[in-house]
């Protein structure tokens, strides 16, 4: 077994590891619950051309990381995809959440799919393909599951630009009384 490392040692080994394409690093302390257990969280800011050797990076802590699941972001010139994972489950209050920040360019809304280390990120992939317009390289399943499949193809739920849903939304309260 591994030996659990702090959330300071493994930000050094990501620093130490990834001198180029590492943009920003963060990491936040909180306390929750009458015990006042701590969790740390680790923010890490990473261009897409590291991002797939970041998530194999995560093995070298445990053979066990545990994803949780990806969200996303339109925020105007970019799209940001944030994979959150922890490490060192079932270890109380040792477990450290580990948060992989990915800025896309719209021009280029690409990035490779991490289902071959995580199986069960596929369905967070294909959300945020449907959701946001972003293409998951070789994601093994690229079908829709959460948008019907006679919704159109080029209207994504969660994008703020002229592809987001604007044109498809009906404005209730504009409408006159009959």
């Amino acid at each position: 077994m591994n030996a659990i490392l702090t959330a300071e040692e493994i930000l050094t080994s990501y620093k130490t590891q990834f001198q180029k394409g590492l943009e920003e690093t963060r990491l936040e302390t909180f306390t929750t619950g009458i015990k006042k257990t701590e969790i740390r969280h680790l923010w890490i800011r990473i261009t897409k051309e590291i991002f797939k050797d970041c998530i194999r990076h995560l093995f070298t802590f445990t053979p066990e990381p545990h994803f949780t699941v990806a969200s996303g972001y339109d925020l105007g010139e970019t799209i940001e995809l944030v994979y959150h994972f922890s490490l060192f489950q079932g270890h109380r209050e040792q477990e450290i959440s580990i948060n992989f920040i990915v800025p896309l360019q719209k021009s280029d809304p690409s990035l490779e799919t991490i289902t071959d280390l995580f199986p069960g990120a596929l369905i967070s992939e294909q959300e945020k393909q449907e959701m946001l317009g972003v293409t998951i390289i070789g994601i093994p399943v690229n079908t829709r599951v959460f948008i019907s499949d006679d919704f159109p193809k080029d209207v994504y739920p969660w994008r703020r630009d002229e592809t987001g849903p604007q044109r498809h939304i009906r404005n209730l309260h504009e409408v006159k009384k009959p």
